[in-house]
């Protein structure tokens, strides 16, 4: 008995120090992480509109995406834009009828903007096929004279635009001389799975890319979300164009980071006015989508690997782990380490679920839904190591 005491005593003393540990450490993350919590970074007004409306060229890549077509497409064709503006969707060898469908679509009463329909074929060899469409589609929209294509808007095909939505993105890309302009659109949040993963998918983004770190002049930290991203034609001609990121599974960073490196301004938040309407009803839907780029995100790096699964297990673990343990042993210490680092943690988490309209009891849910992301980044980097890499659309990058 003495000795199953003592072993006891053990691991509530090392849990103690844990739980101190995890609470130090979501106090740094809530005070010096550039205010990755708050949902403040929205698209800037002007303050001016631009004397000159620039000619803008939006680029669809699109593959396999009639299911959500009709409910994205038409947004954009709808955009009433005061200067020269037509769409490109370039279909990357669909089978399911989009490039049918977008025609179709074009057609109709509500569409303002022209459409164009680009059929490029497969990939070459070392491109994302998502990169090479929008290669075809950025050649095809600055192969008649520089003027013709000032901005490029790099949209994907399940992003719904709201009336205005492409308006405000130049005023703010002209007002703020910026050079590239992203909003992180708002995902669907609807079925039980998309509200346990999509507002924590946001969440995690925001605390390995800070909106406010992204934002300052001369940043360090670069980012951007690949839904919807307005960027200045020269200047993503001076990093590199999209063949400098011909092979990138997280292609909106590794974008960021080209146009950051040549000099460019940029700039990155969430979004009012762009929507996502791709639907991912199950788990599994979701598991597939986080797990095809998280090991990517750490550069298929096993020490990294290990280092954010241990990390993950001491901020979302180790504070419920305490507060269990504690108030059923009657360790009021350990009880107070880890519901303070618990609520802490909730209190971070609050601001997103308000903006994903989420009820706040679910930031208690944070916990379960971070050691859920650590699975998926191991199952990310098991595929990886296995030869399957990231998988989308029938396509498989290693």
């Amino acid at each position: 008995m003495r000795t199953l005491l003592a072993v006891l005593s053990v691991i509530v003393a090392v849990l103690t120090v844990l739980a101190a540990v995890a609470l130090a450490a979501w106090l740094w993350l809530a005070v010096a992480r550039g205010g990755f919590w708050r949902t403040d970074q929205r698209l800037p007004p002007p303050t001016d509109p631009p004397a000159r409306w620039p000619a803008v060229v939006a680029v669809v890549p699109a593959r396999d995406e009639a299911a959500v077509l009709a409910d994205s497409l038409p947004s954009l064709l709808a955009q009433h834009y005061p200067g020269p503006a037509r769409v490109l969707l370039v279909d990357d060898n669909s089978t399911d009828g989009t490039a049918a469908l977008a025609a179709k679509l074009a057609a109709a009463p509500t569409a303002r903007l022209p459409l164009r329909v680009l059929a490029p074929g497969e990939p070459a060899p070392g491109w994302t096929g998502k990169l090479w469409a929008l290669r075809a589609g950025v050649a095809a929209a600055t192969a008649a004279e520089p003027a013709a294509a000032e901005y490029l808007l790099l949209t994907d095909a399940d992003i719904a635009h709201r009336p205005g939505s492409l308006t405000a993105l130049v005023a703010a890309a002209q007002g703020h001389r910026l050079d590239l302009v992203s909003q992180m659109a708002r995902l669907r949040a609807v079925s039980i799975a998309e509200r346990l993963v999509v507002p924590a998918f946001v969440y995690f983004f925001a605390l390995l890319y800070p909106f406010r770190w992204v934002n300052r002049p001369s940043a360090r930290t670069a980012a951007a979300a690949g839904g919807c991203t307005l960027v200045r034609a020269d200047a993503l001609a001076a990093a590199g164009g999209v063949a400098a990121i011909r092979g990138a599974v997280i292609d909106d960073v590794s974008l960021a980071r080209s146009v950051a490196r040549a000099g460019g301004r940029i700039w990155l938040g969430l979004a009012d006015a762009t929507d996502s309407v791709r639907p991912y009803p199950t788990l599994g839907s979701l598991w597939r989508m986080v797990a095809r780029s998280a090991y990517a995100q750490l550069r298929h790096n096993l020490a990294l690997l290990a280092g954010t699964v241990l990390g993950l297990a001491l901020l979302f673990a180790v504070p419920v782990a305490a507060t269990v343990v504690g108030v059923a042993s009657a360790r009021w210490l350990l009880a107070g380490f880890g519901a303070a680092a618990w609520l802490l943690m909730a209190a971070t988490y609050l601001p997103m679920l308000r903006y994903y309209r989420q009820p706040a009891i679910a930031a208690l849910a944070l916990p379960a839904t971070g050691l859920l992301y650590a699975a998926m980044t191991v199952q990310s980097a098991i595929a990886h190591h296995r030869g399957r890499g990231a998988a989308w659309k029938g396509r498989t990058y290693r």
